[in-house]
Formats: structure tokens, sequence, C-alpha cells
């Protein structure tokens, strides 16, 4: 897999694949230009903390994905940060299979251990990452499972989608 950082020509893509029903029913994100400009751009431009790739399996883009410090986004991620003890060099990463063709076939699971080896690699002192999933997503957390993530808590968390109760499984990989 290859994990390329997100451009602004990548815009109208992310619009497509969060509109689309299996990814907006997790990530419930509004898809007009402004919205994705708003949300996506400052990672472009190097004004946000967070770091954010189009995936690509064999030259195909396929999904989503972003990693960030957790405490550099505290006032979000408190709830996060109590539940999980989170360390301050930890890290937490976001995604998503934008094509629906492709789920169900383990890339889920790939994309999360080869991006997980890429974020320890190009961020050395990061001991961890920890990563909330609503308990109402099985496929997301079965694929941090397989990608030898440890479930460490469950907890209420604010929900992204409100039609979600905030229940949250809560993994943790440690650096080897």
């Amino acid at each position: 897999m290859e994990f390329r950082r997100t451009t602004r020509a990548d815009f109208p893509l992310l619009a497509r694949w969060l509109g689309s029903p299996h990814v907006a029913r997790f990530w419930n994100h509004e898809t007009t230009p402004e919205a994705i400009e708003r949300d996506f751009g400052g990672s472009i431009d190097g004004t946000e903390p967070s770091f954010d790739f189009i995936v690509e399996d064999a030259g195909v883009p396929v999904g989503f994905i972003q990693r960030s410090a957790i405490w550099d986004y505290a006032d979000e991620q408190q709830e996060l940060i109590t539940l999980s003890d989170a360390p301050r060099d930890a890290l937490t990463i976001d995604y998503f299979i934008g094509e629906v063709a492709t789920t169900g076939k383990g890339i889920g699971t790939r994309m999360i251990q080869e991006f997980t080896e890429h974020c320890f690699a190009v961020c050395p002192s990061a001991s961890a990452i920890i990563v909330p999933v609503i308990a109402g997503n099985p496929a997301s957390w079965r694929a941090l499972e397989a990608a030898g993530y440890e479930r460490i808590a469950e907890s209420h968390i604010p929900p992204d989608n409100p039609i979600d109760d905030g229940w949250h499984v809560v993994y943790r990989r440690d650096r080897h």
C-alpha cells in the first residue's frame, strides 16, 4: 500500500467517498466544497497539526487515513485522553475504505498495519497509537484487532454521528 499526502485535487474524491452510505454512516461529514476545504485544507497547508493521506493499493485510490498527536487536539480529545491515560507522545489515527467494492477484503487491516508502521517510522518519539471506534462499527474494530491493536477500554465518548449513542471501544498499539 502507498500513503500519499492528500492534495486539493483529491477533494472531489473525498467528497464522493464521504457521501457514500458506508462511509457517511460513521463519518457523518458535510460534502460541500467549502466543508471539504474547511476540514482537509489545513492539513495540506500545514495550519492543522494533522496529516491526511489517500491510501492507494497497486496505484488505485481505495481509502483515506490520517494521523495526529492526541494532545494536539486536547480540548476535543479530553475524554479519550482521560479514558486511555494517553501519554503525551501518543498518536491517534482515523480512516475509512472509500470504495465499497474493496470492503470486506482485508484492505482495512492491511491499511492499518502498514500505516501503523509508517507512523512509528516517521514519528520516532511516539510510544503508542490510541484509536477510539464507535462500538456499532465492528468492521473497524475487528480490523484494528487483526492489525495487532489491543482493546483497552469501553466508554461513552461524544459520537461523530448523532444517531450513535456514543459508546466507544478504544484500542491501543504500543511501539514494539
